[in-house]
């Protein structure tokens, strides 16, 4: 006989969820988290979490995305007193494919300790990301527009992008102004440094990405594994090998996913279905 387990909805129904964030993440993950886990998300904001590491470079962020975000959550749960916590982190860098656009990369990780387990969710895409030295106000003009501020704010410094000097959070006309020609006024070259600001609560791309990390992370969570029951059944690997469409070969191409369990052994190998011929590109013996 197939054992029932209890659905995610009664399992964290009513359970406080620690959620440590400065940046105005919890009204992105409250929305997609609470109506599907029937949990209760506890904003945590007595922390200052750009103490753990700054976009902006003041503060390096210690580790890696994962560690940063398990440290968040570790955080909330024990400043919350609860089982349950999660946090976000986010990275920034060039695309993985060809190197040459913005990329943003989003993860949520979930940690219970009742039940002993991790669980990641992960989202990426192109980034509103970027800088400029700029001399004049024309130059801050085109910048601005073109990474579509005031909906992604604004952070400028004097001379160079290593000055100390730096203002964050701009997202009106009036006060970037003013803030550029102060930051003008005491650049001895004559230039000042604008980038985007990354931070969540100012920077509308991250803050898409972040909800589609959201949905991830609902989805693993309310994935089940066969074997115990346990959330957060999912992909672990992935597995190459699509026939190649000229010789047959295999290719790097993913041909089947294995899922498999956060806490008990329990593995299943999951076929791509469509998958067709692989492109010969990716084909060692038709493109060594």
């Amino acid at each position: 006989m197939r054992t029932r387990f209890a659905v995610p909805e009664t399992l964290y129904r009513g359970k406080k969820v620690a959620f440590l964030t400065r940046h105005g993440k919890e009204a992105l993950i409250a929305p997609v988290l609470e109506p599907g886990l029937s949990c209760v998300i506890h904003h945590v904001d007595t922390v200052d979490t750009d103490q753990l590491g700054t976009f902006t470079r003041e503060i390096p962020r210690d580790g890696s995305q994962i560690e940063a975000a398990r440290k968040k959550a570790r955080i909330g749960m024990e400043l919350a007193r609860v089982s349950v916590g999660l946090a976000s982190e986010g990275a920034f860098g060039p695309d993985p494919v060809m190197g040459a656009i913005p990329w943003n990369l989003e993860c949520l990780v979930w940690i219970d300790d009742d039940l002993g387990i991790e669980v990641t969710g992960l989202a990426q895409g192109e980034a509103c990301s970027g800088h400029l030295l700029v001399k004049d106000w024309e130059e801050v003009t085109m910048f601005a527009r073109q990474i579509g501020f005031p909906e992604h704010g604004v952070s400028l410094r004097p001379e160079n992008e290593r000055d100390p000097r730096i203002q964050k959070g701009i997202t009106d006309w009036t006060d970037l102004a003013e803030q550029f020609f102060r930051a003008l006024s005491l650049s001895t070259n004559g230039r000042v440094f604008l980038e985007t600001d990354l931070r969540a609560h100012i920077n509308l791309t991250r803050r898409e990405i972040i909800r589609r990390a959201a949905w991830d992370l609902l989805s693993k969570l309310r994935s089940l594994c066969p074997a115990c029951g346990t959330p957060g059944f999912s992909v672990v690997e992935r597995v190459e090998g699509v026939p190649c469409a000229d010789c047959g070969a295999p290719t790097h191409e993913i041909r089947a996913d294995i899922h498999g369990c956060r806490k008990c052994a329990h593995r299943a190998v999951i076929e791509r279905t469509g998958a067709g011929k692989g492109n010969p590109l990716y084909c060692d013996t038709c493109n060594p």
